[in-house]
C-alpha cells in the first residue's frame, strides 16, 4: 500500500515545526557569517530544513495537512495552494533545489548560492511566523 503523500497536523504540531524552522535558521545565519569552504554549504543545508519545516508550519496551521513525499518541487506547489501565494512556493522551490547538493553533495555549495537559501528561508519563516 503507498504511503499518502500527506499528512495531518494540528495548530500545536504547527507551532514545534515553527520552532524548528526558527532553530534551523539561527543554525544557518550563524554559520553563513563564516562564508568559507563547508560552512557555505552546511548553510544551505540548514536553510533548505528551515525552508521546509517552516512551510509545514504554515499548511498545518491553515489547512491541518502537511506535504510528506520525496518531491519538494510538490512541496512547494502545495504551499501555493494552500496560501494562494505564489512567492512562498518560489522560496521554497528554489531552495530545495540545493537540497541534494548541500546535504549529500560531494563539493561545497557557493556562498552566494548559500546566501540566496538563507534568504528564502527567511521569508518562509517570517511568513509562518505571522500565521501563527
Amino acid at each position: 500500500m503507498a504511503r499518502s503523500k500527506y499528512s495531518d497536523c494540528s495548530a500545536s504540531q504547527a507551532r514545534i515545526r515553527l520552532g524548528h524552522a526558527e532553530l534551523y535558521l539561527d543554525v544557518a545565519r550563524l554559520v553563513i557569517a563564516d562564508e568559507t569552504g563547508s560552512e557555505a554549504t552546511v548553510a544551505t543545508g540548514n536553510a533548505v530544513l528551515a525552508g521546509i519545516a517552516a512551510a509545514d508550519a504554515i499548511c498545518c496551521r491553515a489547512v491541518g495537512k502537511r506535504y510528506r513525499g520525496a518531491d519538494h518541487r510538490e512541496a512547494a506547489e502545495f504551499l501555493e495552494s494552500v496560501t494562494g501565494d505564489r512567492r512562498l512556493g518560489t522560496a521554497l522551490r528554489e531552495p530545495a533545489d540545493y537540497k541534494d547538493g548541500a546535504h549529500y553533495g560531494l563539493t561545497h555549495v557557493k556562498t552566494q548560492r548559500a546566501r540566496a537559501a538563507v534568504r528564502r528561508a527567511e521569508i518562509l519563516v517570517r511568513a509562518a511566523q505571522d500565521r501563527m
